[in-house]
């Protein structure tokens, strides 16, 4: 077997070795593959998502910048769950995360009715 270099590999999935690689210790955890990007934000995409929705300049806290990001994370955690019918852990964030973003959106309907309907046709949430 060849001699496998940490700095070769990418983070992404804990795997214990078995057997142990030399020098290194039986318990350590290592990864393989690519970076798993498919449940987590990226900074520069949050960043556009709030420059999109803002409201004003430095806007990061109105409704519409909360109920985007939910939105975007709600069709990230969507399509994991679709890969993974049995993450009932992740499932259970999923249902949260919706019932904040409805939360949000009636907030934003008794207080607002206009900034509702617009955010609804911008993101598309209604059909």
């Amino acid at each position: 077997m060849a001699s496998t270099r940490l700095s070769d590999i990418a983070q992404v999935y804990p795997v214990y070795i078995h057997p142990p690689i030399s020098g290194l210790p039986a318990n350590k955890k290592i990864y393989f593959g690519k970076v798993n990007t498919t449940m987590t934000m990226q900074k520069d995409e949050k960043q556009k998502i709030i420059e999109t929705y803002a409201v004003h300049e430095g806007d990061t806290g109105s409704p519409e910048v909360q109920i985007a990001i939910l939105t975007s994370r709600i069709a990230n955690l969507t399509e994991h769950l679709k890969a993974n019918p049995k993450d009932f852990h992740s499932r259970r964030g999923l249902q949260k995360m919706v019932g904040h973003r409805r939360n949000l959106l009636g907030y934003l309907q008794k207080n607002d009715i206009e900034r509702y309907r617009a955010i609804v046709a911008k993101l598309n949430l209604r059909k």
